[in-house]
């Protein structure tokens, strides 16, 4: 509740005045200008001496909504051609098949040298060795894949060895496949990453999940289906083949039309007019999005839905600070 106060206090959310009321625990340290898809980074520290990162979210200008809908996949270990000057190498999981949200990945690459900068400042001047990273919607997704990223800069030594993170994401959209989920629930297992979902929000149950054939792991039996059949009796063969056809057909195009829509054409159409240097990179055919983190969810109930009744003409209701932070209170605070 405490991070996603600060998240929103500059934003006059409802309990500024409250806030005022009291000494504020969190001193802002530093904070980025706006860079790619217009995203932002906070740094604050505790008075107990942990630090802050909290990952803005969406704003409401067409460029911030261009890192949303950028959503075709990429290799979730690679390169990324920023600018004429910069290229963002980055890791996010083990597996060399896992992938991840390319639009969000872009805007991590030009939050990320600025990061990882005041990690290493502020761990040597206030011997600060303890990280929350933080963010809402956009924001959460962008904490996740900063999670990952500084687990592997940490193995490779760009940031201390001794440094402890943890993660809140509240109202995060998925940011990666099966098995980049994998990863990031198994390095911060033992409950260092938390995703907080209102019930009724349907950011989080976005990019949309197509899942394939070629996403299961291998060995499976689905694969050599087509085998399997060529030994059974000529009428149960042809029948199979045609059920089996259209079952591995329809996501396989599915898939490839969300990476025509959603990866070349919404580069050439808008990424490249916000980000004329970006360099369009290779995707990967996969669509099969997935949660990641320790799920905490805030169940509606009869009384929230008298004070934030869903209305078609304010999509956003469910996912707002408001509903989040009554729904937290009610929940965990109340006796």
């Amino acid at each position: 509740i405490d991070q996603l106060s600060v998240a929103f206090y500059s934003s006059s959310i409802p309990d500024s005045a409250e806030r005022l009321k009291v000494k504020d625990p969190y001193q802002r340290d530093y904070r980025s200008d706006e860079l790619g898809f217009l995203n932002r980074y906070t740094f604050y520290t505790r008075e107990d001496n942990v630090a802050v990162i909290d990952m803005r979210g969406t704003v409401n200008q067409t460029a911030s909504w261009l890192a949303n809908f950028y959503a075709a996949m990429i290799p979730a270990t690679g390169k990324l051609q920023l600018n004429d000057s910069t290229t963002f190498e980055y890791q996010l999981a083990e597996d060399p098949q896992a992938a991840v949200h390319v639009g969000w990945t872009v805007s991590l690459g030009h939050l990320a040298p600025g990061i990882i900068k005041h990690i290493n400042e502020v761990y040597t001047s206030k011997k600060v060795k303890e990280f929350i990273i933080f963010g809402h919607s956009q924001g959460g997704a962008l904490a996740t894949l900063l999670r990952s990223y500084l687990e592997y800069e940490r193995k490779k030594g760009h940031i201390p060895a001794d440094i402890i993170m943890k993660t809140y994401c509240s109202a995060a959209p998925k940011v990666g496949d099966m098995r980049f989920a994998y990863d990031f629930d198994f390095i911060t297992r033992n409950g260092w990453a938390f995703t907080v979902v209102n019930a009724y929000d349907w950011v989080p149950e976005t990019p949309f999940s197509i899942q394939t054939l070629q996403d299961f792991h291998l060995p499976n039996p689905l694969v050599n289906a087509k085998d399997a059949l060529k030994k059974q009796k000529f009428f149960v063969r042809i029948a199979g083949n045609m059920v089996y056809n259209k079952i591995e057909r329809k996501p396989r195009k599915a898939q490839r039309k969300h990476e025509k829509f959603l990866g070349h054409k919404l580069y050439k159409l808008a990424v490249k007019k916000q980000l004329p240097q970006l360099k369009e990179p290779q995707y990967v055919h996969n669509a099969n999005y997935m949660r990641a983190g320790v799920p905490i969810v805030l169940m509606p109930d009869e009384e929230y839905s008298k004070l934030y009744p869903s209305d078609k003409d304010r999509p956003f209701i469910h996912h707002g600070f408001g509903a989040y932070s009554y729904l937290l209170k009610k929940i965990y605070l109340t006796k």
